[in-house]
């Protein structure tokens, strides 16, 4: 079952975000989400636990390889993953497109790190297109 990350809910969320990015901290999460980075997070309950999480956007940016703005964005699908290959990705990113159209959208985007091979696996099988790779750089001045 999917449900939306509530008060109730959002130490579990917390702790699935802290295991998706482990440049999180549950506590630097919960903060992030009070300060309203965080604003469309779900989770999906297997026997009321939480096993899985999906963050949602709206960007209006450029979004690679799209042709319309805005577009739902799936910034974070992660299941855990003792659960994984039982279709709970398959049903968040359904719940993505959902929301997505609900907002007007007529575009869903994601991505995925160059060396997470797993993940561009899954896009690809549930009909997403690959668009663009690129490789980013900074320097410290």
């Amino acid at each position: 079952m999917i449900v939306a990350v509530t008060k109730e809910n959002e130490n579990a969320w917390a702790e699935l975000c802290a295991e998706f990015w482990p440049d999180l901290t549950p506590d630097s999460a919960l903060k992030m989400s009070y300060e309203g980075l965080f604003k469309n997070e779900f989770l999906f309950l297997e026997n009321e636990e939480a096993v899985a999480f999906l963050s949602l956007s709206m960007r209006s940016d450029y979004v690679e390889g799209t042709d319309s703005s805005p577009v739902g964005y799936i910034e974070g699908l992660y299941v855990k993953p003792e659960f994984r290959r039982k279709g709970i990705a398959e049903k968040l990113v359904e719940h993505a497109k959902e929301w997505s159209k609900k907002y007007g959208c007529t575009e869903l985007a994601s991505d995925c790190a160059l060396d997470n091979l797993g993940s561009q696996s899954f896009h690809k099988d549930i009909g997403f297109t690959e668009v663009n790779r690129i490789v980013c750089f900074t320097m410290q001045l």
